[in-house]
């Protein structure tokens, strides 16, 4: 029997113990932070725990326009009720915890040792497990580390857990934020600052770039960006944050021109650092890049033989999605099962503002600086019946195509439902399906999903015209 021994609890970890346990391998799973790791416990699962409730408050606010009126003639419904914080993260935290325990439920069904501990190679196939009785001494034929990333500090901004705030620590808030002040405009601090907005908490967002997600669809980043300064969030452009302290009941952020923004309390979301040092990785022969990095292949090899790694600490993708499929992967490669390599071109992500962000495949900046030649449509979805009906008009589907055969390579859905509605565009783009094909399959009406298919019928014979136009 194959002996696997995995570092990490996390998505890319549980999900390899799952499959190692079913190929017939002897798993054992070493885990100090709780099974779930930080996609249940402190990342994914709560804070889009905490988004869902802040969109109930977003569909309160915006009923007005539905011709709801609260009847004690506040402006909006969401006035009618009393934002309980300390509520709202109690239930957050319970359910991470009973989605934990779930977890952990399974894999003990399924065969799965649990260790609870800290896990370091000392050679190629050996780990020592340091838990609450002592060390214990594991052999074995296949390691994967999936040991995931953590906040990154900055120096002259150490979190303290009460005013000057990582991600994992603003579920111990037991009453709302007076005013917020978000570090960071990536992909966590949007999704903080359209959260704790909703809520009812003035907002500012400290951005070092010009436009907010500088890293996402430029076309769906300029929409979050006006829908936040719509609804009053004061964004703070190409400023960046150097340092956060506390002065009597609030905090002052230090920006590098100089310039000092005052708060009560402080979310730093500027980055994550893979958890990779002091656990014996280098000196069994695993390559990391300069950031720290484990550094694998399509099936999830390490440069060390036998040593897989999986999830966060690769930098590939920091999504729980790509973690459980490269630690599947990495076990059916292991184990001698049929196995595809990891297709990054056709991995699909969620950013969850409102509205929500979708994408999968070829982006915009792949075609703007030449990487691919694929033909693009954005289609508003300011006409669709469905978004009307909803009072929604913030909001497109982007396809792309390639020319002459009209295959789907990628595409962006910026809506309320986003999340949903881009496992169409996924599926066709893992399939290679053609933008004919995808046309020709019926869609609800009214839906929103219909407006998915339309962008695909007005790419029709939208390649091969262009091409015809290079020829003449």
């Amino acid at each position: 029997m194959t002996k696997v021994v995995i570092l990490g609890g996390g998505p890319g970890g549980y999900e390899a113990a799952l499959v190692g346990a079913q190929l017939g391998g002897e798993v054992t799973l070493v885990d100090s932070d709780g099974i779930g790791g930080s996609a249940v416990l402190t990342d994914c699962v709560p804070s889009k725990t905490l988004i869902a409730t802040s969109d109930v408050l977003s569909a309160m606010s915006e009923a007005t326009g539905l011709g709801l009126h609260p009847a004690n003639g506040a402006d909006d419904l969401s006035g009618t009720v009393i934002t309980d914080l300390g509520a709202i993260n109690t239930r957050v935290l319970h359910l991470a915890q009973a989605q934990s325990g779930d977890i952990a439920t399974r894999l003990v069904e399924e065969g799965v040792r649990i260790v609870r501990g800290r896990g370091r190679l000392v050679s190629v196939g050996t780990i020592v497990a340091t838990t609450s009785l002592g060390e214990e001494r594991l052999e074995a034929d296949v390691v994967l580390v999936a040991t995931g990333t953590h906040p990154r500090v900055l120096p002259d901004a150490i979190p303290d857990g009460e005013r000057i705030l990582d991600w994992t620590q603003v579920y111990n808030l037991t009453d709302l934020p007076e005013r917020l002040i978000v570090v960071g405009s990536g992909v966590t601090g949007a999704e903080f600052a359209n959260a704790y907005d909703a809520l009812g908490v003035p907002v500012v967002l400290v951005s070092s770039r010009d436009m907010v997600l500088p890293g996402e669809d430029p076309d769906a980043a300029r929409v979050l960006q006006d829908v936040f300064e719509r609804r009053g969030i004061e964004i703070i452009s190409q400023a960046r944050a150097m340092s956060a302290r506390r002065e009597g009941d609030g905090v002052v952020v230090g920006l590098e021109d100089g310039r000092e923004v005052r708060g009560s309390h402080v979310l730093m979301a500027v980055g994550s650092i893979p958890n990779t040092a002091g656990i014996g990785l280098e000196e069994a022969g695993v390559t990391l890049d300069k950031r720290g990095y484990v550094t694998v292949d399509k099936v999830s090899r390490s440069s060390a033989r036998g040593i897989y790694a999986a999830g966060d600490c690769t930098g590939v993708f920091a999504l729980a999605s790509v973690a459980a499929m490269q630690g599947r992967i990495a076990m059916w490669h292991a184990l001698g099962d049929a196995v595809p390599q990891l297709k990054q071109d056709t991995i699909a992500s969620n950013i969850f503002t409102a509205p929500e962000i979708a994408t999968v495949g070829v982006t915009q900046k792949d075609v703007d600086e030449g990487r691919s030649t694929a033909d693009v449509l954005m289609l508003p979805l300011a006409s669709n019946a469905r978004a009307k009906m909803q009072e929604f008009t913030d909001g497109f589907v982007k396809l792309f195509c390639l020319p002459i055969t009209g295959i789907i390579v990628g595409g962006v859905i910026v809506a309320p439902t986003a999340s949903e509605l881009i496992h169409a565009v996924s599926l066709a783009v893992s399939q290679r399906i053609t933008v004919d094909d995808f046309a020709h399959a019926f869609t609800v009406y009214p839906s929103l999903s219909g407006s998915v298919a339309e962008a695909a019928r007005r790419l029709h014979n939208h390649g091969k015209m262009a091409t015809a136009e290079l020829t003449n």
